[in-house]
């Protein structure tokens, strides 16, 4: 990492300091860090802030991220569009969200995400863009910038989504897969943002695992790592939608939860859900947890058995990696605290005590805003490393 990416990656995290408190944390001579910072004045990417607080003699001069820095955060989920325009330091300028199925394809989709973009400048968020991160509900090549096999994206395998948004927007663009983005926002901005190795859980239409090892973001040599959802907890059906059987994902998911409770409305076997399920045509996992809240026994079993089964393949994951914490994000975290003890019960009860007498398992703090937080860190990472290189 260069002195100038570092400069600007402290004053991201920091906020404004002197050149005498750059020079002493990044442990570089002032001659140095002043010829950086001229560096990166010129560009503009920092800028004089005003004078620091007196400690007696000469005040000496803050510097700070320019105030016209700007990151686009996308979260490309499997029903919804959510982007975030935040400021230098990450902190929000924008926001917007929006119903979208990501199965309307590629040029769709993006389409929509730019109009989405358009509007936000025009409403003055922005007047360009340093950087984009975008999250997407499958496989990424994270070293070429693509989904890869994504299969519930029919249409965007290989499909050049950096290279496209690159050249639409003139700035550094990273893509991920939506856990990984879900899991950097949590860990930057969130509940883990102490913890250095820290399971990430998404749970929502799929189930996925952000890893942290050494507070690193982990994604494996071809960056399909923590795709939890398709280890195997049953010898025989459902079928998953990766065409293998058994899968976690299968049996525990927002697609399958919805599954199983509209066959329990249809039984009869649920009074509650029947009803919900004949006043509206169909149930959700938002149904599923209101019924459980009001004492329906088939809805609080149809939570405890998914999350028993999911406690179950991170009991595995907690003896393997021996994680210091454990989040719980995703849409059907908001299936709150029966699917959390369920989940943690689990954990405890198959792991060994050494692995979880100080574990924490947890649910996500930033909620919905994890995807779009996570994406906009990468962006500036990128943006940074890429103006200093």
């Amino acid at each position: 990492m260069t002195p100038k990416h570092r400069i600007l990656r402290l004053l991201r995290d920091e906020g404004p300091l002197s050149r005498a408190e750059l020079g002493d944390r990044l442990e570089l001579p002032r001659t140095r860090v002043a010829v950086e910072l001229e560096r990166l004045m010129a560009v503009p990417l920092v800028h004089e802030a005003g004078p620091a607080a007196s400690r007696g003699g000469r005040r000496s001069t803050l510097v700070e991220l320019h105030p016209g820095i700007r990151f686009a955060g996308i979260d490309l989920g499997v029903t919804s569009i959510d982007v975030e325009i935040t400021d230098g330091r990450l902190e929000p300028v924008a926001a917007f969200s929006e119903a979208s199925d990501i199965r309307s394809g590629p040029k769709t989709v993006l389409s929509r995400v730019g109009e989405i973009l358009v509007k936000l400048k025009d409403e003055g968020a922005y007047e360009r863009l340093n950087g984009i991160g975008i999250g997407v509900p499958g496989p990424v090549s994270f070293r070429d910038g693509v989904p890869v096999s994504p299969p519930i994206m029919p249409g965007w395998d290989r499909y050049p989504v950096r290279e496209l948004l690159t050249r639409e927007y003139g700035c550094p663009v990273v893509v991920d897969n939506d856990v990984n983005i879900m899991a950097m926002g949590e860990r930057c901005a969130g509940v883990a943002r102490s913890a250095e190795n820290v399971l990430f859980v998404k749970i929502g239409s799929g189930v996925g695992c952000g890893i942290f090892i050494g507070g690193e973001l982990y994604r494996g040599p071809d960056g399909c790592a923590g795709d939890i959802g398709h280890i195997q907890v049953e010898p025989d059906d459902p079928i998953c939608t990766c065409g293998n059987i058994g899968c976690l994902e299968a049996l525990f998911s927002g697609i399958a939860l919805e599954r199983d409770a509209t066959a329990a409305g249809r039984s009869g076997t649920s009074l509650a859900l029947a009803q919900r399920l004949a006043a509206q045509g169909s149930v959700t996992a938002k149904d599923v947890a209101e019924c459980a809240a009001d004492g329906d026994t088939t809805a609080t079993r149809l939570i405890r058995d998914g999350g028993g089964r999911l406690g179950g393949v991170l009991a595995g994951l907690v003896s393997f990696i021996n994680p210091s914490m454990i989040v719980i994000g995703g849409g059907l975290a908001g299936l709150g605290h029966v699917l959390l003890g369920e989940v943690r019960s689990a954990v405890y009860r198959r792991s060994l005590p050494l692995a979880t007498g100080n574990l924490p398992v947890v649910l996500s703090e930033l909620g919905a805003r994890a995807g779009v937080a996570g994406a906009s860190f990468l962006a500036s990472d990128f943006a940074f490393a890429e103006a200093a290189s």
